[in-house]
C-alpha cells in the first residue's frame, strides 16, 4: 500500500524532467542568439518550446505517474501546453498584444497546475519540490509579463557613443528566453537529483526485511 501512496515510483521519473528540460533550453537558446526579439520570434519560440514541451509532459507523465489526481493534473498540463504552440505557431503574426495575451495565459494556467500538484503532493513525492519551484517561477513570469507597458519604447545612447530602442517586444520576448533558461538548468539539476535520490528510497524496504 505504501508504494501506492507514492506519486512518483522512485527512479522512474528522473528521466522526465531532464526530458523537459530540453525543449526549455532550445527556447532560451533561439531567443538569447537571435537579436531580433520581435514577437513574431517570440510566438514562433513559444509555438516549439509549447509543442514539445505539451507532448512530453502529457506522455511521459501519463507513464511514470500513478494513476490520480496528479497524473490527471500534468495531463491537462501537457494539453493546455499544445494547445497554446499549436495557437502560438498559427498566428506568428498575431503581434504584441496577442504574444503577451498567449503566453501570460499559458503561464498562469501550467503554472498553477504545477504548483498545486507539488503542494498537493508535498512530503509523499520525490518531485514535489521541483514542481512548487517550477510552477511558481511560471505564475511569477506570467505577472511579471503582465505588468510590462505594452506601448514601451525607450532610446538611449551607451557610452560608447551606440543608440538603441528598450521596448516591450525585446522586454517580453527576452523574458520568455530567461524563463526558458532557469528552467533547463532547474529541470537538469532535479532530474538528477532525482535519480540519485532513488536507491536509498527503494532499498530501505528491503533492509526492513532483512532485520
Amino acid at each position: 500500500m505504501a508504494s501506492r501512496d507514492n506519486t512518483v515510483t522512485g527512479g522512474a521519473y528522473w528521466f522526465v524532467p531532464l526530458c523537459r528540460a530540453l525543449p526549455a533550453a532550445a527556447l532560451a537558446i533561439l531567443i538569447t542568439f537571435n537579436q531580433n526579439h520581435s514577437p513574431s520570434l517570440g510566438l514562433l519560440a513559444f509555438g516549439i518550446f509549447a509543442v514539445i514541451s505539451g507532448i512530453v509532459v502529457a506522455l511521459f507523465s501519463h507513464r511514470t505517474l500513478a494513476a490520480g489526481v496528479e497524473r490527471s493534473v500534468f495531463l491537462a498540463h501537457g494539453a493546455i501546453s499544445l494547445l497554446a504552440g499549436v495557437i502560438a505557431f498559427a498566428m506568428t503574426g498575431g503581434g504584441l498584444a496577442f504574444f503577451m495575451f498567449l503566453v501570460s495565459g499559458w503561464a498562469i494556467l501550467t503554472g498553477f497546475l504545477e504548483l498545486y500538484a507539488g503542494i498537493r503532493s508535498r512530503g509523499r513525492s520525490f518531485a514535489s519540490r521541483d514542481w512548487i519551484f517550477i510552477g511558481a517561477l511560471t505564475v511569477a513570469f506570467a505577472v511579471v509579463l503582465l505588468v510590462i507597458p505594452p506601448d514601451l519604447r525607450d532610446e538611449f545612447t551607451g557610452s560608447n557613443g551606440v543608440s538603441g530602442v528598450l521596448s516591450s517586444s525585446i522586454i517580453a520576448v527576452g523574458l520568455l528566453g530567461a524563463y526558458g533558461a532557469i528552467v533547463a538548468v532547474y529541470l537538469i539539476i532535479g532530474g538528477l537529483s532525482l535519480k540519485w535520490a532513488a536507491s536509498p528510497v527503494t532499498s530501505a524496504p528491503q533492509d526492513g526485511i532483512a532485520s
